[in-house]
């Protein structure tokens, strides 16, 4: 089958070509003779009931830096019938920019396949979609209320507080069982984002590792575990983390055997969640996962692959 996709995503000269899981998707995708092109949210244009979008051909790329890419001409893309597919994939802040991506890539449902569904990604941001399995999570809350955060910590001793819609582990936070710094770190956030924060008991088998699973339309793809480096409790690759290969844990699979049929129905089929100590789901990721230039590297898989063919199933019928 051939395709032609577009990939919304960030600028090309700045991604990590060794690991980013949005440039694997295109070389597997050149690999298979698809047609892709390059185009930034920003440009997203709608008018007379027809999104466009100013891209670029994705002539070549490979995992040489300095030339990892290669773009043709600029052209405009009616995005409801000049391709079969978009893949958005830029990465976070999941903010009103984001937001209002999803709701134009919105009108073009019916015409062209979107992965993530941009309905479904709008509606199950990592931290909040995560809230409808919590017999998998740890004790959790999410408010912006400092006396609600002080009788949680008070329970539950160490907490961890992150700010709701972060990513890459920016601005999480440990706070030991003494509370100290609990009040000033709670007024910070009330400060810096407008909406609530989540807080969660500390589990120290983080220590163990915080497990990357990939779902592929709902089934397992393969999983990496992620340690803290040197002086650090996150394990995220962004913040000085290291991945070493992974199998999963019964309770592991109980999890992903639980969120599998919700991932499919929903349209999501490139998810990563985050299990900590082989028991503790505390995200899933739908707005632009990663991780799978790793899990193949240890797996001798071909997830980006997986992914292509589940695309193609889903617009295939």
């Amino acid at each position: 089958m051939t395709l032609r996709a577009a990939v919304q995503m960030d600028p090309m000269d700045g991604i990590n070509i060794a690991g980013d899981s949005s440039f694997a998707l295109m070389l597997k995708g050149l690999e298979r003779g698809y047609t892709l092109y390059h185009y930034d949210v920003r440009g997203l244009t709608w008018e007379a009931g027809r999104l466009t979008t100013k891209a670029h051909g994705v002539v070549a790329a490979q995992r040489v830096a300095g030339d990892h890419y290669r773009f043709g001409d600029e052209v405009t893309l009616d995005l409801g019938r000049d391709v079969d597919v978009v893949l958005m994939r830029q990465d976070p802040p999941f903010d009103l920019g984001y937001l209002t991506g999803t709701w134009l890539l919105e009108r073009i449902q019916g015409e062209t396949l979107v992965v993530n569904d941009p309905v479904s990604v709008r509606n199950a941001p990592e931290k909040v979609f995560v809230l409808d399995f919590p017999e998998y999570m740890p004790p959790t809350m999410v408010t912006r209320d400092l006396d609600a955060v002080k009788d949680f910590q008070a329970r539950h001793g160490a907490v961890v507080i992150k700010p709701l819609h972060g990513n890459g582990g920016k601005a999480v936070f440990k706070i030991d069982a003494d509370g100290s710094n609990l009040g000033a770190l709670v007024e910070l956030f009330g400060q810096v984002w407008p909406e609530p924060f989540m807080v969660q008991q500390f589990l120290p088998s983080v220590a163990q590792g915080d497990k990357r699973i990939v779902l592929v339309d709902g089934e397992v793809a393969g999983a990496i575990n992620r340690k803290p480096g040197e002086g650090e409790f996150r394990s995220n690759l962004a913040v000085g983390g290291y991945a070493e290969a992974a199998e999963l844990t019964p309770r592991e699979q109980e999890i992903c055997a639980a969120l599998g049929p919700a991932l499919k129905e929903r349209g999501l089929i490139f998810v990563g969640i985050d299990v900590i100590g082989g028991e503790w789901l505390t995200e899933i990721n739908v707005t632009s996962p990663t991780g799978i230039v790793a899990i193949d590297r240890f797996n001798n898989s071909d997830t980006a692959g997986m992914i292509w063919d589940a695309i193609a199933r889903r617009i295939g019928g």
